[in-house]
């Protein structure tokens, strides 16, 4: 296996003895990874213990093959030549020497299913991944989302490990890097306690705002399932709003996402959000045509903000009546659709009293 002396790798790469990047790692009693032929060299010499913790080691020493972390070096190690090529670009964007096809390595591990997830996680390489995702490497930023599906305690070490910071930055990136970041953050929010902390990001909200506005139609969409997940927690709502996406998912619901209507009706829920779509411009006609065309999660949403922000301001019943959501509602009080058909009753009710 070919490698490169002028990369920069996890320190869990290296070994303790050599500080060189290992080839053939191998497993002392003590739990520690070294190189086989440094830690023989070690043992001849008449040492009985551990290089690392100094505690005593048993007669005779089994050195145990680390098969994971030899199988995640190689497939991460390039040679000097690649290195080299890839070493301008990386530094002139603040990130570690480690070439691309080392992060494509790292990414054909994690896509590979859970071992090779697991592979990663424990190797000490989500560090790399997460300066070249920061830098708007997709390679890197989809693998920190494979990595992500690897169940609840991956979400929470990948945060701790500042997984948040990178992917914000990717997203504020823009382009494929930033889709795949914002997929990410989806991921990660679907744990509670990771809603409260992404939301909590100063970046990370008004990141995604930016991508409804100026991403291209995936991007916009992925930013929208994003906003959908961590506005479940309704703080995130409000910081949602203050980001100034309201506006921007209108145009995105106009446009046929059903993702967008659906965060419309979370935002819909807390005062300040109703407040702000009332404001925008034909708000109301965007929700009756998708009311009457969307499909069924976009129908049931757009009939409970309707219902919200014409409970709360005459003009705006008055207006919907005129573009005929009252007889929209007619149409749909008998929908095979329970949600639908309710709210469509109480939208009724509601512009009954304009």
């Amino acid at each position: 296996m070919e490698v490169s002396k002028q990369a920069s790798w996890p320190d869990d790469f290296l070994c303790p003895i050599s500080l060189e990047l290992m080839t053939d790692p191998v497993i002392l009693p003590s739990g520690h990874t070294f190189e086989r032929r440094s830690i023989q060299r070690w043992l001849d010499g008449g040492h009985r213990t551990c290089p690392v913790t100094n505690l005593l080691l048993p007669p005779d020493p089994t050195l145990i093959p680390n098969h994971a972390l030899r199988r995640l070096i190689a497939a991460v190690s390039v040679s000097p030549a690649a290195v080299s090529a890839d070493k301008g670009d990386c530094q002139g964007q603040g990130v570690a020497p480690v070439s691309s096809s080392s992060v494509l390595g790292m990414l054909r591990l994690a896509k590979s299913g859970p071992a090779g997830r697991r592979e990663v996680l424990e190797s000490g390489a989500v560090a790399v991944l997460l300066q070249h995702a920061a830098a708007g490497d997709e390679a890197a930023a989809r693998a920190l989302l494979y990595l992500s599906l690897d169940g609840d305690d991956a979400r929470v070490g990948l945060v701790a490990d500042g997984a948040v910071d990178a992917l914000c930055a990717a997203v504020s990136g823009g382009g494929a890097a930033a889709a795949h970041a914002a997929t990410a953050l989806t991921s990660l929010a679907t744990l509670g306690v990771n809603k409260c902390t992404i939301g909590a990001h100063p970046s990370a909200v008004p990141a995604l705002s930016r991508l409804l506005w100026r991403g291209g139609a995936r991007e916009r969409r992925e930013a929208a399932t994003t906003l959908y997940e961590l506005c479940k927690l309704p703080e995130n709502r409000r910081r949602t709003v203050r980001a100034g996406a309201a506006p921007a998912l209108v145009e995105l619901a106009a446009n046929g996402s059903a993702r967008a209507v659906e965060v419309l009706g979370l935002l819909a829920k807390n005062r300040e959000g109703r407040h702000d779509l009332s404001k925008i411009p034909d708000i109301v006609a965007v929700l009756c045509t998708v009311a009457g065309s969307g499909n069924a999660r976009a129908i049931d949403q757009a009939l409970v903000v309707l219902n919200w922000i014409c409970s709360e301001s005459n003009e705006l019943a008055m207006e919907a009546i005129k573009l005929g959501a009252f007889q929209l509602c007619e149409a749909l009080v008998n929908d095979d659709n329970c949600k639908i058909a309710k709210n469509a009753v109480e939208l009724a009710r509601t512009l009954e009293k304009a």
